[in-house]
């Protein structure tokens, strides 16, 4: 593991600058944790990225640290937000995959103009604590703006139940395909909801879901939350912490968005840009053009970033704010989107639903001024589930994780290690993973990474990878390292914990 000093933009590496003599702010660090949806680890200036402007991103690694082997906690959504909610890898944490609910509707036609009952995801385990729960016992005020999909309407499991005071989003992932929804969900304990309520789109519902008329609705979900977020940091005084999860569903398919500046520069950019006209039974409406609106919706993410860091700087809270930049996992193919075009995978193999590189390694950036030294690159190899007590550390929560163990649960537990060493600038007392560990049942797939050595088992096959020469995935060299394969065998056989809802194939 290494730190490496680099001004970005220019590619000069210079010598390795670690962290030291810091002012040592004594009040706990307030924390932002911005996660955008279906980004590619290439999918950033900062991280190559040539067609895509990105300026607000590519300052804040400049001005803070980029991890270059971080890792999501699983190729789609749910799952991965589960892992950086509960602490825990997909072979303990109890959601591992999409699971929707909603009454006596196919999917194919949910969204048209009814009012469901029920609607969202597989809720977390109610009896294992999750993050904005941690945080509320640290004292933290708490806000989630963006998706949730920890929980259905009603259900054991939504913001309301589990630490959040304030949440403006969708509850339903589901319904977070379509950027101009008939409906928003909130809950606000400062507005004395005893619930999370729905927000009727009063403009939106006027035009149908899909066709051409589709692109009358005005109210776009993204500006929306972000709308809300910008003032949940405004109410936000500085004297007592807060901690914000602004989870953007940019740049998830669908591609739409405002025919604004952003867009139509994008437009005269892509001149001979691509279309998609759809596909029978898609949930996706036709796109004229695909890659200015893929582009476009990444530099309007980028200035969401930029307003963020910009707010805090304006009330003073820049100093004490730690603000991470992530996604949920690999990139998209979906409603026209074009992934080989942008090289986005960074190079990397797979995209999102796959447990190959390209499905999990995602951007990580965090910046913390005068704490987190500036332009600094490093390779150290984490996962979401490392997030929880990472925070518990740098807020000196020295119950985690005893305290939050839940004894009621048959073998409760936390699968993260604390990177506080990493982002303080003390890279040789930085405990590092044994292996990282993934399943994922809808593509029947399970990873394991032991230092650089990459098992992948599809369907009950195992391949292996070197990633230290071949980080591509190209050469399956299982058969010429038996020991290894069986070495890493055992670890699956070990971690995975069977689940009805979500099995896997384990290789033999």
């Amino acid at each position: 593991m290494k730190s490496i000093k680099v001004t970005l933009g220019t590619g000069l590496l210079t010598a390795i600058s670690l962290y030291s003599n810091a002012a040592n702010n004594s009040s706990k660090p307030n924390i932002i944790f911005i996660l955008c949806d279906d980004m590619g680890y290439g999918d950033l200036g900062c991280y190559g990225q040539k067609y895509i402007q990105t300026p607000n991103l590519d300052r804040m690694a400049q001005e803070g640290m980029l991890f270059t082997q971080a890792y999501a906690g699983s190729p789609v959504s749910a799952p991965s937000r589960a892992s950086l909610m509960t602490g825990q890898h997909t072979g303990h944490t109890h959601v591992r995959g999409n699971k929707e609910y909603w009454k006596n509707v196919p999917a194919v036609t949910y969204g048209i103009n009814k009012d469901f009952s029920v609607v969202g995801q597989e809720p977390y385990d109610e009896d294992h604590i999750i993050l904005p729960e941690v945080m509320k016992k640290n004292g933290y005020i708490t806000g989630v703006f963006g998706k949730w999909a920890g929980g259905y309407e009603g259900s054991c499991s939504t913001p309301d139940k589990r630490g959040v005071d304030e949440f403006y989003g969708y509850i339903c992932q589901f319904q977070a395909h379509l950027y101009y929804p008939n409906f928003l969900n909130r809950y606000s304990k400062e507005e004395g909801d005893t619930g999370v309520v729905r927000i009727v789109m009063e403009d939106n519902i006027n035009y149908p879901m899909f066709g051409d008329d589709y692109k009358k609705r005005s109210q776009y979900s993204a500006d929306l939350i972000h709308q809300k977020a910008m003032e949940w940091i405004d109410k936000q005084d500085g004297k007592q912490p807060f901690y914000g999860f602004f989870t953007y569903t940019l740049p998830h398919a669908e591609l739409a968005q405002p025919n604004d500046s952003i867009l139509k520069g994008y437009k005269k950019h892509f001149f001979r840009d691509k279309t998609w006209g759809g596909s029978e039974g898609s949930r996706y409406n036709a796109v004229e053009h695909t890659h200015a609106e893929f582009a476009g919706m990444i530099t309007r993410l980028d200035s969401y970033v930029g307003e963020v860091l910009r707010k805090l700087k304006k009330k003073g809270l820049d100093d004490n704010t730690i603000v991470i930049f992530s996604s949920d996992n690999g990139p998209h193919e979906e409603g026209g989107a074009d992934p080989e075009f942008f090289g986005r995978d960074g190079k990397l193999r797979g995209l999102k639903r796959q447990c190959h590189e390209g499905g999990i390694r995602i951007p990580f950036i965090v910046r913390w001024p005068g704490r987190v030294s500036a332009g600094m690159v490093n390779d150290h190899q984490l996962a979401f589930y490392d997030v929880m007590p990472t925070f518990c550390e740098l807020m000196e929560d020295k119950a985690f994780p005893k305290k939050y163990i839940n004894k009621k649960i048959k073998n409760d537990c936390f699968d993260g290690i604390s990177f506080a060493s990493t982002l303080l600038g003390d890279d040789s007392k930085q405990q590092k993973h044994d292996f990282l560990y993934w399943e994922f049942h809808e593509t029947d797939q399970i990873g394991v990474r032991m230092g650089d050595w990459k098992l992948l088992v599809k369907k009950g096959t195992p391949y292996l990878y070197d990633l230290s020469n071949d980080v591509h995935e190209d050469h399956n060299i299982a058969a010429a390292h038996p020991d290894i394969v069986k070495q890493m065998k055992e670890i699956i056989k070990r971690e995975h914990r069977d689940s009805d809802i979500f099995p896997v194939t384990l290789p033999e």
